[in-house]
């Protein structure tokens, strides 16, 4: 049937089956016997008609895609949060269309007006680190798609989100520390427009608060994730009457980054500065030495985080379930400490 554009009335009639049977087999409806499907699926797939899929998802109101909204590339954690997402999403039958906003707020208000545009099922995201107004995600609500937050969440809106234990894992990670005879232990922090920075940061307060140790705030220093600033801040902190002997950075790549520029500087690690990141980036292990740090189960944030989404497309929308799925952490000890 070259040039034809085939429909469900040629599928209907080489089979000689009703146009609502062919309908009802190609979006498995269970009252069309396995026999009959399968046969109406093989034919479909002969004569190409997967061209004509999107005017079923416009019949059903359902696209069978989904979104993920990430800020960034830079580190491993975004493409395993992905590769994990994808797993599940693709083992229900879902395609899924991936956006990076690239640590940029318009970008993200775009991203979501594509993937509205698209007429997506539902979205994952997580934010960038200038979001402080949360209304294009709002926008989903009150339009009945789900939406579900992942490690960058959004505290204000009432919808399913997975994290890990930021808290603890800060505290065991500033608790090593000071085990480790480290007394001036400074906090590279992240913006404090996102809760994994505050939360963070809190971890790294109480473990000194609770072990005896000052807290300093000269040695804390919030900044935007732009790793080129990070050798102002190292600069800053050796530069100080009483400098620090260790740091907790707020990621893998600030840790790397002192890690590089403390090399730089003649300081010996961990003897002279010892250093502990957070996320167990690719990196962290061939570094030299290997970084110490707190490993997220990245994979499974991604496959929980599509799961809970399929779950709430699965529901009607006055069912929806704003479930928070917390996993656990792990502090993984390497030279750098």
């Amino acid at each position: 049937m070259k040039g034809h554009q085939v429909t469900i009335i040629d599928i209907a009639r080489k089979l000689n089956l009703s146009k609502s049977t062919v309908s009802r087999a190609l979006t498995g409806h269970p009252s069309v016997h396995p026999e009959t499907r399968k046969a109406v699926l093989a034919l479909a797939e002969e004569m190409d008609y997967q061209r004509n899929m999107l005017s079923i998802s416009l019949l059903q109101r359902k696209s069978n895609i989904i979104g993920i909204i990430v800020p960034e590339f830079f580190s491993s954690y975004f493409p395993q949060a992905i590769t994990g997402a994808q797993e599940i999403a693709s083992q229900a039958g879902y395609n899924t269309i991936i956006c990076h906003s690239n640590e940029n707020y318009e970008t993200e208000i775009a991203n979501t007006k594509m993937l509205l545009a698209a007429q997506v099922d539902g979205v994952i995201a997580s934010l960038t680190k200038e979001t402080r107004n949360f209304d294009h995600f709002k926008i989903f609500e009150r339009k009945g798609i789900p939406i579900v937050f992942f490690n960058r969440v959004c505290e204000e809106m009432s919808v399913p989100k997975v994290l890990v234990d930021d808290y603890e894992g800060a505290y065991r990670a500033v608790e090593h520390l000071i085990q480790r005879g480290k007394k001036r232990i400074a906090h590279l922090a992240g913006p404090d427009s996102l809760a994994i920075s505050n939360k963070r940061l809190m971890g790294y307060r109480d473990a000194l608060r609770r072990n005896n140790v000052p807290i300093d705030e000269d040695l804390i220093i919030p900044y935007d994730l732009t790793i080129t600033k990070v050798k102002i801040y190292l600069n800053y902190l050796m530069q100080l009457d009483n400098p620090p002997d260790a740091i907790f950075a707020i990621n893998d790549p600030t840790a790397v980054e002192i890690l590089q520029q403390a090399k730089k500087k003649g300081l010996k690690v961990p003897e002279d500065l010892a250093i502990v990141g957070f996320s167990n980036d690719y990196v962290s292990a061939l570094t030299d030495p290997p970084l110490t740090t707190v490993s997220q189960p990245v994979k499974e944030i991604g496959r929980a985080a599509a799961q809970l989404l399929i779950d709430q497309i699965n529901r009607d929308v006055t069912d929806w379930k704003a479930i928070i799925k917390v996993l656990k952490t792990e502090l993984i000890v390497r030279q750098s400490s």
